[in-house]
Parts: structure tokens; sequence; C-alpha cells
């Protein structure tokens, strides 16, 4: 999916063996086409992938506006990304798809995104799972 015509893809959707490089793809080509809307480039999810990685946003922005395909940059994305074994990378994962508010007041926060979408998804505790929500995406219940 193409943030410029959609919503950017889920972060559960993997690229070369990492949650959210897509979705972080996708938002990167909107904002450097200025088509960006509410979606913020680089976001604190992006900064966790970039700062697992050792890639910094402006090295990863210049290979995506230099790249025409996602598997380009995927391919550049994995040749320069610091190199970890495939359990600490698999366990990145799914420390980001779960990962829910760290504070008092950014549960608050959560909530309240939450609530505005679907009040009675009380089931719902971590950020993947609300950007789904909040994209559209079935996301069964917990």
């Amino acid at each position: 999916m193409d943030l410029r015509t959609s919503f950017p893809r889920s972060m559960r959707f993997t690229l070369e063996g990492y949650a959210h490089l897509a979705r972080m793809i996708d938002k990167c080509r909107a904002t450097l086409a200025g088509t960006e809307g509410d979606y913020i480039y680089p976001c604190p999810m992006d900064d966790r992938l970039l700062e697992f990685t050792g890639i910094t946003a402006a090295q990863f922005t210049a290979a995506v506006n230099a790249t025409p395909s996602d598997e380009a940059v995927a391919r550049w994305f994995i040749r320069t990304a610091k190199v970890h074994p495939t359990i600490a990378s698999e366990a990145w994962n799914r420390e980001m798809l779960t990962r829910g508010p760290g504070t008092p007041e950014k549960q608050v926060y959560f909530e309240k995104l939450r609530n505005a979408i679907d009040h009675s998804r009380t089931d719902l505790t971590a950020w993947a799972d609300l950007q789904d929500l909040e994209e559209g995406r079935v996301v069964p219940k917990r």
C-alpha cells in the first residue's frame, strides 16, 4: 500500500524481517512528496527502528529519496544496518508490536485516542493495534 494514495502499511507488515520498515518507507516517501497529511516522519516508532539498526533519519531519508523501489530501499537498509542475531531481531519485532504506553501520561493519551476511535476496544494495549484500528484494519479482540 502506498501512503501517496492510501494509508501506510501496517507496522505488522515485515520487510526484510523488520516490523515497521515498510511503514517507515511509506511515511518517508509521503513526507518527501509533501503528502504526509497527519502522519509524522520520523516519529518515535521510526526512531526506535533507526536506533536499533544504527541508521540515522538523514541516511534513511537520503536512501529513500534516491531509491525508486521499496525492495531497493530494503536491500540498502540490510546492507547498512547494524547486524543483530536473528533472535535479537525477532525479540525487537515482538517488543515493537506489543509496546504500549510507557508512562501514566502516555496511557491517558492512548486511551483518549482509542476511545475516540472505538471506546469498546479496552482490550487494546499496543500502539500497533491502535494504529491498525485507526486506519480501518481489522484488529482481533485480545
